[in-house]
């Protein structure tokens, strides 16, 4: 399937962004755990979520996650706690993408776990029993997604766990995210070092729990603001809190500096409302961040720079590498039909000089990922439109997204 993007004359939007995928997997594993527990209310009905719903409804011998990260690292940790035998694979992609590290962690602490192709990587056969627990050391540069896998288990570990990260700790607001969600539901767990999370034997409880909408998918609704740069374009993006913990919601702050400001229709902590965007003359010569927090807008941020012609230096990648793609690889050569040279250094530098050359007209490639379909699209405002392949891989984490640029004004038509 190919899909031709055109652009409306004005942006004038009024989006329901869908609920947050990172709180919605946190609920529902918490919720699998918990005694007299209650589904959490406004669950994200992503591709990623609802493989997470059905595995943890109908737990089959064999869980087969399909592309969804989170939830190969989450159900691996889940599983090792549930009495029986699991098989627990994915994706060809999802086959590729080291699990090494939680594996070891989790057999340090008593699993029994067996890697039935390459070691290192799924499918894995997990045999579930009560473990341990206790003292576990892992680096902090890993995916925060083993450590929430093991932080969300800690409670129901017969001596709790006490995790140790070492090294420089990336992707911190998503720890925070994942223990915040904990204490929601009475577990007992903090940071008692700067590098130490306890996390105390305990009983989950469950109650009513509302999720919040998606700050991650807000980025491309910023994204097309910035491209804009038309005082008269709005954007009512429902469902954020003012104060959220989603390590994404710093997307507020970088897009301040390129000329998108945020108002809030309320402030009230804890209370989901409308935000506005509107636009303002950007006169930023030069972006330089570093993505170690939030590295998944990353794309949206590289995209709006070469859009806008902001040179900029980004640092904190390395993720990117082992994500639904080598997300750096593949912005080089999609930005490249788009006429755009940008270079790497090492695994976690990008680079954008202001280098330009000629555009090949080509339509854009999404290699199964729905970040890249997502970030590409608004480039449409600035290219006049934008032909682009498999644009269903959206449904990962923001099933509506061609619906609401539709809503928005914009032409999405098959070709």
């Amino acid at each position: 399937m190919t899909y031709r993007i055109t652009p409306p004359r004005r942006l004038k939007a009024h989006i329901q962004l869908p609920a947050s995928k990172s709180i919605s997997n946190r609920a529902l594993m918490i919720h699998a755990l918990s005694t007299d527990s209650v589904l959490p209310d406004n669950l994200s009905d992503c591709d990623d979520t609802e493989v997470m719903v059905r595995a943890l409804r109908d737990m089959p011998a064999e869980i087969d996650i399909k592309a969804a990260g989170t939830a190969m690292r989450f159900m691996t940790a889940y599983l090792c706690v549930t009495p029986g035998e699991y098989v627990l694979t994915g994706t060809e992609r999802m086959k590729q993408r080291p699990i090494r590290i939680l594996v070891n962690a989790l057999r340090y602490l008593g699993a029994d776990i067996t890697y039935m192709g390459e070691d290192g990587f799924p499918p894995l056969r997990i045999r579930g029993r009560q473990i341990a627990g206790g003292h576990l050391e892992i680096p902090g540069s890993v995916s925060s997604q083993y450590i929430s896998a093991l932080l969300l288990i800690g409670p129901v570990l017969r001596d709790g766990l006490t995790l140790r990260m070492t090294g420089e700790i990336v992707s911190r607001p998503y720890i925070d995210l994942t223990l915040c969600t904990m204490r929601e539901f009475g577990a007992r767990a903090d940071w008692t070092d700067v590098d130490t999370i306890t996390v105390r034997p305990s009983t989950y409880i469950g109650k009513p729990y509302m999720i919040e909408n998606d700050w991650s998918a807000s980025s491309y609704w910023y994204e097309m603001m910035a491209f804009t740069a038309d005082s008269e374009a709005e954007t009512l993006l429902e469902g954020l809190m003012d104060g959220s913990r989603q390590g994404d919601s710093v997307v507020k702050y970088i897009f301040s500096l390129l000329g998108v400001k945020t108002q809030f229709a309320s402030t009230e902590a804890g209370v989901p409302t409308t935000v506005k965007l509107k636009c303002h003359p950007s006169m930023l010569p030069r972006l330089d961040y570093d993505f170690v927090n939030s590295p998944d807008l990353a794309q949206t941020l590289v995209v709006t720079c070469c859009g806008m012609g902001i040179p900029f230096r980004f640092t904190g990648l390395a993720s990117l590498r082992i994500k639904e793609t080598d997300r750096i690889a593949a912005l080089k050569r999609e930005l490249g039909k788009m006429g755009f040279v940008l270079t790497d250094e090492g695994d976690d530098v990008f680079v954008w000089t202001g280098e330009r050359c000629e555009p090949t007209g080509e339509a854009i490639d999404t290699y199964e990922d729905h970040r890249m379909a997502m970030a590409l699209a608004p480039m449409a405002i600035k290219l006049g439109h934008v032909d682009m392949n498999h644009p269903e891989v959206v449904s990962k984490s923001y099933p509506h997204f061609w619906d609401d640029l539709r809503k928005a004004g914009f032409t999405v038509e098959r070709l």
